[in-house]
C-alpha cells in the first residue's frame, strides 16, 4: 500500500508566526502524499473576546454556543486554514484547504452529554475517503479545518485531534497510515517542566500504568487515548513530539512512538 502522512498540528504553533513559517517548510518538504490537520482555539478566544463573545471551557474543550460558532467558523476555515494554505502555495506544495462541511467530507452529529452541554460540538459519524483519495491522487495536499456538519444544515466545532485520528482510521483501507500529532513539546513527558523526559515509547500496558502512577500530563491522555484507538483500527504508526522537528518525527528518530504490546 502507497504511504499517506496525516499530521496535526497544535494550537501553540499556529499562534506563533516564525514556529508556523518554520513547521510549514517542512511539512512542503514531505514526499508522497499528505494531510495536515488544524485547529487555532486561541485565535478563536481573542477574537471571540474581542467582539465581546464571553468564552466558556470545561476540561480544556470549548463550549461552543452559535455566537462562539461563528466565531470558530471564521477563524478555524477562514483566515487560519487561508493562511495555511498561502503560505504552503509559496513553498511550492500544490495545497486545498478544506472544512468537514465542504464535498461533504465529515458527516457528524452534535454531541448529547447529561452532565455537560458543550454546545455546537460534533463528534464523526463518517468520513469521505473518496473525496479525500481524489485530491490526494491529484498530487493535492489537504489541509482541514475542524469544522463539520450534520448533513441538515448545521456547522459543528470538532476537536482537530479526534479529525486527525477518525480521518487516519478511515483511510487504513486505502492506504499504510502514518499519524502524527505534533505541537510544542518533545512528546509525551514524565515530567512536564523537563523536555528531556520524554516516554520513547508506549504501549497499551505501559499506558495504564504510567496513568495509575499520574505519570502521564492529564492534558495529554485526551490526545493519547485518540492514538491507541487510532492503532486499534489499522494505522501503521502514529507519533507524537514536537512540530519544530517534523522529519525526525516522520523518521521515528524523535518523539513519543504509539505502539502495540
Amino acid at each position: 500500500m502507497e504511504k499517506l502522512i496525516i499530521i496535526k498540528i497544535g494550537g501553540n504553533i499556529i499562534d506563533d508566526e516564525v514556529k508556523l513559517t518554520s513547521f510549514l517548510q517542512s511539512f512542503a518538504n514531505v514526499e508522497g502524499k499528505k494531510i495536515l490537520v488544524h485547529g487555532g482555539g486561541k485565535l478563536a478566544t481573542r477574537v471571540a473576546e474581542a467582539m465581546g463573545i464571553k468564552q466558556q471551557m470545561i476540561d480544556g474543550r470549548r463550549i461552543t454556543d452559535a455566537e462562539t460558532l461563528k466565531v470558530v467558523t471564521m477563524v478555524y476555515a477562514g483566515y487560519i486554514n487561508k493562511n495555511i494554505v498561502a503560505q504552503l502555495q509559496a513553498n511550492d506544495c500544490a495545497a486545498i484547504g478544506i472544512t468537514g462541511t465542504d464535498g461533504n467530507l465529515l458527516q457528524a452529529h452534535q454531541r448529547k452529554n447529561k452532565e455537560v452541554d458543550y454546545g455546537f460540538v460534533g463528534d464523526i459519524d463518517v468520513v469521505n475517503t473518496e473525496l479525500l483519495s481524489k485530491l490526494l491522487n491529484d498530487h493535492l495536499s489537504v489541509v482541514i479545518a475542524p469544522i463539520t456538519h450534520n448533513n441538515q444544515g448545521q456547522l459543528l466545532n470538532t476537536n482537530a485531534d479526534t479529525i486527525a485520528q477518525e480521518i487516519a482510521k478511515a483511510m487504513t483501507n486505502l492506504f499504510e497510515v502514518h499519524l502524527i500529532y505534533s505541537f510544542e513539546k518533545a512528546g509525551v513527558l514524565k515530567d512536564v517542566a523537563d523536555e528531556d523526559s520524554v516516554i520513547k515509547e508506549i504501549n497499551p500496558s505501559n499506558y495504564i500504568r504510567l496513568k495509575e502512577q499520574n505519570k502521564i500530563f492529564q492534558g495529554m491522555i485526551p490526545k493519547l487515548d485518540n492514538a491507541f484507538a487510532a492503532l486499534e483500527s489499522g494505522v501503521k504508526r502514529i507519533v507524537i513530539g514536537n512540530a519544530e522537528k517534523l522529519s525526525e518525527l516522520i523518521n521515528g528518530s524523535s518523539g513519543t512512538n504509539i505502539i502495540h504490546e
